[in-house]
């Protein structure tokens, strides 16, 4: 991929959500650079598997045991990143989005003409958190700061771009 298709984000701690010191990281239209235009098998073959298919909540959410990949396989949304301080993300079919741990999310607009498809490294079993004042706040910071990084980009594996954005 070229430099000028990934996006990056960095988003900081607002007090509901935590967000990462990680960055978000947006592959635009990546679905042109690889050979299989199947998301869920490239996430699988990938090691980031426990998939779905759907749309995004439209309440601010995170999840504090384990990173998301979303890749959206049809439609366009917009997309709340970061919590009350972060930013408005169009994105359209083909664009996957890495979220850290933690990262808060939302569709912002009440549409359902559009599909993810999501995965988590190593098929981890997700949680769903809504606010660290309504949860336990160290614990889940805890959580995050000790997630691995995963060992393979969820598109391009082993030599994939995510790694030159996430180091320890």
């Amino acid at each position: 991929m070229k430099k000028e298709d990934i996006i990056t984000y960095y988003f900081e701690n607002d007090g509901d959500i935590p967000n990462n010191i990680l960055p978000v990281v947006i592959y635009k239209n990546a679905l042109q650079h690889v050979l299989n235009k199947d998301f869920e098998h490239l996430f699988c073959q990938n090691g980031w598997a426990n998939n779905w298919h759907d749309i995004i909540l439209t309440e601010d959410h995170f999840h504090s045991n384990t990173h998301e990949v979303l890749g959206l396989q049809s439609g366009k949304v917009s997309l709340m990143l970061g919590g009350k301080n972060g930013e408005i993300v169009n994105v359209e079919t083909g664009d996957v989005i890495i979220l850290p741990a933690g990262v808060g999310h939302y569709s912002v607009d009440n549409s359902v003409e559009y599909q993810f498809v999501g995965g988590y490294p190593n098929g981890v079993e997700w949680n769903l958190k809504f606010s660290l004042k309504k949860e336990d706040s160290p614990s889940i910071l805890a959580e995050i700061a000790n997630i691995p990084i995963p060992q393979k980009d969820p598109l391009f594996g082993t030599d994939g771009p995510l790694s030159t954005y996430w180091k320890c």
